[in-house]
């Protein structure tokens, strides 16, 4: 008796132990989702703004997360295939699989922890002389693009203030014609209305567009930090119920 009751119970922890599996799975299914849609929201969502960075670290970040993202789903699968079949081989296969997106997102998440410390100063260092440098010159078509979109988007002028455009290579050109600042800084664009510098006619914020961009990439930083590692730690109970499954399996069933 002692021994049919012993294996009763053996029994219906390993079966416990699948549908834990089970839940995991669409757990890990629904957070590689939202990993892989951040990091596709973080590239597409004003992605403009990525050549006024110094660094790739924040382009890197979103991609590591939509690998990560697009490896869950196959993993996923690999899982239910595991579960049910209660083959070891596959087991140790998911558990491997589960370890390396681990790996991944961590990686994702650190690096934007990381890059989030030191996006002030590269911002700092960097953004005013991209703006006057490079802005309307020939061949940076698309700084241009992402200065006049950056500008409009968060009702700014200038990286600290609007006098910083009075040393742009553009405003000191003919091409310039009179303007005291681009255009895209004026609250309603018309032709030629960055010739008047009044509070009236273009957008004088306190920080310039510096503050505005350091914001908005800070957020989106803090929500690939925090995606990447709440769902690595998910993880960690996936390997914890594959171990177990696993030890709980004694061979391949023919």
């Amino acid at each position: 008796m002692s021994m049919a009751y012993k294996d009763d119970e053996e029994d219906w922890l390993t079966v416990c132990l699948k549908y834990l599996l089970f839940l995991f799975n669409f757990l890990f299914w629904v957070g590689g989702a939202a990993v892989l849609g951040v990091g596709v929201w973080t590239l597409v969502e004003k992605s403009d703004y990525l050549s006024l960075l110094a660094s790739s670290t924040f382009a890197v970040s979103a991609y590591i997360l939509i690998l990560a993202g697009g490896l869950v789903v196959v993993t996923g699968f690999l899982g239910c295939c595991a579960v049910i079949r209660e083959q070891r081989s596959c087991l140790s296969t998911y558990f491997f699989f589960l370890l390396l997106i681990f790996l991944i997102e961590l990686v994702a998440g650190v690096l934007a922890y990381v890059y989030y410390q030191r996006l002030s100063d590269e911002l700092k260092e960097h953004l005013n002389q991209t703006m006057t440098e490079n802005y309307a010159q020939q061949g940076k078509e698309t700084i241009t693009s992402a200065v006049d979109r950056l500008q409009q988007d968060f009702k700014c002028c200038g990286s600290n203030n609007s006098h910083d455009w009075t040393l742009s290579a553009y405003i000191r050109s003919e091409e310039s014609g009179d303007r005291v600042v681009p255009d895209s800084c004026c609250k309603t664009i018309t032709p030629d209305c960055g010739r008047r510098d009044h509070p009236s006619n273009i957008y004088k914020v306190e920080g310039g567009c510096i503050t505005k961009l350091e914001q908005f990439l800070a957020d989106h930083l803090l929500v690939i930090g925090a995606v990447g590692i709440g769902v690595a730690c998910l993880q960690i109970c996936g390997m914890v119920f594959t171990c177990c499954l696993h030890r709980r399996i004694k061979m391949d069933p023919y």
